[in-house]
């Protein structure tokens, strides 16, 4: 250890630092006071009384107040904006309809010879809105989209689909659409049918109850539906020259023209159709035969009558829709009570299906010379557009004249492309022998590529 006059020099040594520390933390206490008297003195004269944070977070809430109110405020005035577009919109719409009523008032005016329904446009520019009733308007008349412009649709508005052809029979179109709102429909099945045979198809949507059958009872079931006869009180007969099936099935021994004379005698010929295959008269397993088995599953049957090629297929685990029509007798609801799947629509009518999916299309004497040659050509060509690759189209008794066959026909099934696996003409003798009338009856198909 070293001696005392060794030790003092470092004594003195430690004395000095621990003086210079106690005089750098005095400093650093009274520079951090003269910063946070600084600091204090420099803020509002509100905040130094006793109540300065609450005051503060009031002061920072009541700007926030006054920020929503203003937000609030612009959102007002965005609404109002938009409902004065929708407005103007509205109104541009308007103009544009009287507008198109001063043409037809003008061209009416220069043409007053024109009857009244060739006064509209061939295209079927609707009659000047003032003409028509609500109801009218509500079903025909274009509605605004809820949900403002969709993409999907390209608009920000959509119209019932109606007929183009409705708008030339005003009159009609008034009736049919004049009724009780939520009421009972009126009983005007043949006047409606009328109506979409004229073209105005489809019919627009009504607001009421159809008539409901006194004494309804449930079906017959199935499979023993397919050829039963069912009872009277299934339907409503009122707008029928027969009021009772037993009627219908017995019109067959009376003279008279009627479409599908013998229709509803489930136990006369329609037993025996299809079952055998000689000549014009192809049988329905023949025609399967020429596919892989399995691969007809479902069809369409055009202007199918009583619905029988319909239950002869569903016999075979096929399912066919079946298109009628109600002349003079209620044709869809007898297929409906077959347990059959009917649709009510025209030959005129484009096939309600996607394209390339059914795999059968059949129709027996519907499509025949009486259509105009144009409007056969586009419904061949529409079923040429629903069938499926290698899909069949069984056109069954089609009837024309015999110049017809080769100068018409057949070039024009040709053009069409379907692929000719069966092809039988012969002579139509029912109207008499010098009518030169024929039939045909062709099996096609569609090519796979």
């Amino acid at each position: 250890m070293g001696s005392e006059a060794e030790n003092h020099p470092r004594k003195q040594f430690f004395h000095n630092n621990n003086l210079y520390f106690m005089l750098k933390m005095l400093f650093l206490l009274i520079f951090t006071n003269l910063v946070t008297i600084f600091i204090f003195s420099s803020l509002p004269l509100s905040l130094s009384s006793s109540n300065t944070p609450h005051t503060h977070l009031f002061h920072h809430q009541e700007t926030i107040s006054h920020l929503l109110l203003e937000l609030n405020s612009t959102k007002s005035k965005l609404f109002d904006s938009y409902s004065l577009i929708a407005d103007l919109h509205h109104k541009i719409n308007a103009t544009n309809f009287l507008v198109r009523d001063l043409v037809i008032e003008i061209t009416r005016e220069r043409k007053p010879s024109l009857p009244v329904d060739e006064e509209a446009d061939v295209f079927g520019i609707p009659p000047p809105i003032a003409s028509l009733s609500d109801e009218l308007k509500l079903a025909i008349l274009p509605h605004k989209l809820p949900l403002g412009y969709s993409p999907r649709m390209a608009s920000d508005e959509i119209y019932p689909p109606v007929g183009a052809a409705c708008l030339r029979f005003q009159k009609e179109l008034a009736q049919y659409m004049t009724y009780d709102i939520g009421g009972e429909c009126p009983m005007d099945d043949v006047f409606a049918q009328k109506l979409l045979l004229k073209g105005c198809e489809p019919l627009p949507r009504r607001r009421c109850h159809p008539k409901s059958p006194i004494g309804y009872v449930e079906p017959t079931p199935f499979p023993d539906s397919l050829w039963a006869t069912p009872p009277d009180t299934s339907i409503i007969w009122d707008t029928y020259t027969c009021k009772s099936y037993q009627c219908l099935i017995d019109r067959k021994n009376f003279p008279g023209s009627v479409d599908c004379k013998d229709c509803f005698d489930l136990q006369g010929r329609e037993k025996r159709r299809w079952l055998y295959d000689r000549g014009l008269d192809y049988g329905l397993d023949q025609v399967l035969q020429t596919k892989p088995a399995g691969s007809i599953r479902i069809g369409l049957d055009i202007g199918g009558g009583s619905g029988t090629f319909a239950a002869r297929m569903r016999e075979r685990n096929i399912t066919i829709i079946t298109s009628s029509m109600n002349l003079d007798g209620p044709f869809n609801s007898f297929i409906a009570s077959r347990g059959l799947i009917p649709i009510h629509v025209s030959i005129s009518q484009r096939l309600p299906f996607f394209e390339n999916i059914l795999d059968i299309v059949h129709s027996m004497h519907i499509l025949s010379n009486w259509i105009p040659d144009a409007m056969l050509e586009f419904a061949l060509y529409d079923i040429y557009r629903v069938l499926r690759p290698g899909g069949l189209f069984w056109l069954d008794h089609f009837f024309c004249q015999g110049p017809q066959l080769n100068q018409t026909y057949a070039p024009m099934f040709d053009r069409i492309g379907f692929t000719k696996l069966r092809w039988n003409v012969g002579k139509k003798v029912d109207r008499g022998v010098d009518k030169n009338e024929w039939y045909l009856s062709a099996l096609l198909e569609k090519p796979m590529t």
